[in-house]
């Protein structure tokens, strides 16, 4: 399988990738791709006419095709996670719906952030209203994958009267409804991936797309929204982190100082710095697989996939520091060649994304020393969770 998705990526990702960075472009020829090789679909049951796959292909076809483009990877990231929540928590109308047209090339992604509660991407202020049967939405969300380009929204807030932070529900929305006015994406790296503003102004939403029961959302939040994110976005670092090592080591092999004819291959100091890359990169693959194989063994019992929250968090914490190191080290071993617009200052920039995406790097490791001491992660109340 591994082979068949980084064939595929040579021939139909990783070509496109220079001009999806330099146009800020939305990978939407790759995507399509994918839709038509069938890797769009990699979660979604058979019935629902999906290749019925496990987290284990999801999760190396995420990092193959990082290492081809890290834009599309995310893209295709926020979109398998999308289909996967309906997947767990939708009916078989709505699965029916939305899941079959996505084979076609039906694209979904995650709406969740808002600015004013920052990198705590999980709180919402927004607040759904009633009018009759249906919903009202009305929302600024900051950072939304395919902002403006996707076919449907795993739209986030807080249920109609809430009380509590924690009342929470989620909705599918349609892309083409009236009232969703996507911003600008203008970004440092992953420019392809369109994860902009966007404000839904008085949205109109039938209970028929109401996603799992109304206030359900924390649940869906923590067991279908968070884990095939988390193991989504570790395995993009991880692919990232992989292009960067094996374009600097095709580099200083070919690369020869004519004065001596020694290659940069040949000084110690530069097959150091790749080792050390190396090392790092082997420290993520198994601990990847048995992530995804534990969320496969979750799904399969019907137990909730949050007992796998700090594991995903801490490896996609680490995954995202490879990436940047190793992005900095072929940098670094390159010289002033990797330095030029390219293949490694993109990467460079690229990487940087994983330190801030939610949970930021600097949250995460909040909520791991919490727990190592006993204290409350504090997500929702001071003092509680």
């Amino acid at each position: 399988m591994r082979r068949q998705i980084r064939e595929f990526v040579e021939t139909d990702i990783k070509p496109r990738a220079e001009t999806i960075d330099r146009e800020g472009a939305f990978p939407r020829e790759n995507l399509l791709a994918l839709a038509e090789a069938g890797w769009n679909s990699v979660l979604i049951p058979e019935q629902w006419g999906g290749q019925g796959l496990d987290h284990v292909a999801f999760a190396i076809a995420t990092e193959e095709i990082a290492k081809g483009c890290a834009s599309t990877s995310l893209v295709y990231v926020m979109h398998v996670g999308a289909v996967q929540t309906i997947v767990l928590y939708g009916n078989d109308d709505q699965k029916e719906r939305w899941l079959k047209p996505v084979r076609q090339g039906r694209i979904g992604t995650y709406s969740t952030s808002e600015k004013a509660s920052g990198g705590h991407w999980w709180y919402n202020f927004s607040e759904a209203a009633r009018d009759g049967e249906d919903y009202i939405i009305n929302a600024e969300k900051s950072f939304t994958t395919s902002a403006g380009q996707a076919d449907f929204y795993i739209f986030q807030t807080k249920s109609p009267g809430a009380q509590t932070p924690t009342d929470v529900s989620f909705f599918i929305v349609d892309g083409k409804l009236p009232g969703i006015n996507a911003g600008v994406w203008d970004a440092l790296g992953v420019r392809g991936n369109h994860s902009g503003p966007i404000k839904y102004d008085g949205v109109r939403i039938r209970p028929e797309d109401k996603l799992g029961l109304e206030g359900q959302g924390r649940e869906i939040l923590e067991s279908g929204v968070s884990p095939v994110y988390l193991i989504g976005l570790g395995s993009t670092w991880l692919g990232v982190a992989e292009a960067a090592l094996e374009s600097a080591v095709d580099y200083v092999k070919a690369m020869v100082h004519r004065d001596f004819n020694k290659r940069l291959a040949d000084y110690q100091v530069i097959r150091q710095q790749l080792a050390e890359v190396k090392v790092l990169i082997e420290s993520l693959k198994p601990w990847q697989l048995s992530l995804a194989k534990q969320l496969d063994a979750l799904q399969a019992q019907g137990r909730q996939q949050v007992e796998l929250l700090l594991p995903l968090v801490e490896f996609k914490i680490h995954a995202a520091e490879v990436a940047n190191k190793a992005a900095k080290a072929a940098l670094d071993v390159t010289g002033g060649y990797g330095y030029k617009r390219g293949i490694f200052e993109r990467l460079y920039r690229d990487a940087r994304a994983g330190i801030a995406m939610g949970p930021s790097n600097n949250i995460a490791r909040e909520w791991i020393g919490k727990a190592l001491v006993g204290l409350p992660l504090e997500l929702w109340y001071e003092g509680g969770d």
